[in-house]
């Protein structure tokens, strides 16, 4: 930093500056260097992350630089996803205790829970959901607070990560609509059935793996890891759902990278509707409950099924 005192938005910059420089890697609640700098400094500044811009020309006590360029110099030396190092993050205007346990929470889907599910599925005909691969439980929880009516099944084979979902459902006092379940898929669903099912199964191709930024690979491998192309886990689940959507009911399944090889998988089935988003992200598609029907009946006679 500069011999003369610097200000919040001097110290933002150069710590962009130098993340830029180190090789980061942005996916994991930011997309670029300066974001990233200004998440860093608002949660070391005890700040709120959308702080007013008044903020950037105050300067900074020599006691807060040490506090801001300590988290930076772990977060280059690390490479660590900044989310883990503070042990929250945020989505859907909501903040989530986070740790290595769970995926960091960046799903697009997050955009479909605060604009709505229209014209596919209506207000008054979500009532009851299922968050499937539920990690931290962000999804299944943002959903139960941004559509008060609905009442929301969160599902995962993590015990761990199901642990840490609980303490996310009690950090936002929805104990009595957020039911978390250990379950494989909708293993354990029972006869429920329910009008939304959300789903962001693990969906890397194996080769892939290897290859992903070094920020990756402190997140569970459980989470994401799914086989030769990818699908190994969504196959599976997509021979569950009929029997768990209601008939108006629809299913936004997420597959990330995985989306050309699923929708070659179910070309010969059904075509499905792969969603765009305004704040960017893509390999989210929907399916209806006659579509679902469709696919499942498919794999089973004819497409590869894992068993697994």
């Amino acid at each position: 930093m500069s011999a003369s005192t610097p200000t919040l938005e001097d110290w933002i910059r150069e710590a962009a500056e130098r993340m830029d420089m180190a090789g980061l890697y942005f996916g994991h609640g930011t997309d670029n260097a300066l974001d990233e700098a200004c998440w860093l400094a608002s949660s070391a500044l005890a700040m709120p992350p959308d702080f007013d811009a008044s903020e950037f020309s105050r300067g900074l006590e020599s006691s807060e630089i040490d506090a801001l360029d300590a988290l930076l110099e772990r977060r280059i030396e690390s490479r660590m996803p900044l989310a883990y190092l503070l042990g929250t993050a945020w989505l859907a205007g909501l903040e989530f205790e986070v740790s290595p346990d769970v995926l960091v929470p960046r799903s697009p889907i997050a955009e479909l829970i605060l604009d709505g599910f229209e014209p596919w599925l209506s207000a008054e005909q979500l009532t009851r959901a299922a968050d499937v691969g539920t990690g931290s439980g962000c999804l299944a929880i943002a959903l139960a607070r941004h559509w008060p009516e609905c009442e929301v099944d969160a599902f995962d084979i993590s015990p761990p990560a199901l642990e840490l979902a609980r303490r996310n459902v009690r950090r936002h006092g929805l104990e009595g609509r957020v039911h978390v379940i250990e379950s494989d898929l909708l293993s354990a669903a029972g006869a429920a059935r329910y009008d939304l099912i959300l789903a962001n199964p693990p969906y890397v191709p194996s080769a892939s793996m290897e290859s992903l930024p070094a920020e990756f690979l402190h997140e569970p491998r459980l989470g994401l890891e799914a086989g030769e192309d990818g699908l190994d886990l969504v196959r599976r689940l997509l021979t569950q759902v009929p029997a768990h959507l209601s008939e108006h009911g629809i299913l936004i399944c997420e597959v990330g990278e995985a989306a050309e090889a699923l929708q070659a998988l179910l070309a010969p089935a059904v075509e499905p509707v792969w969603l765009e988003f305004a704040n960017g992200g893509d390999g989210v598609f929907l399916l209806d409950a006659e579509a679902c029907r469709r696919a499942a009946e498919f794999l089973l006679d004819g497409g590869r099924v894992s068993t697994a």
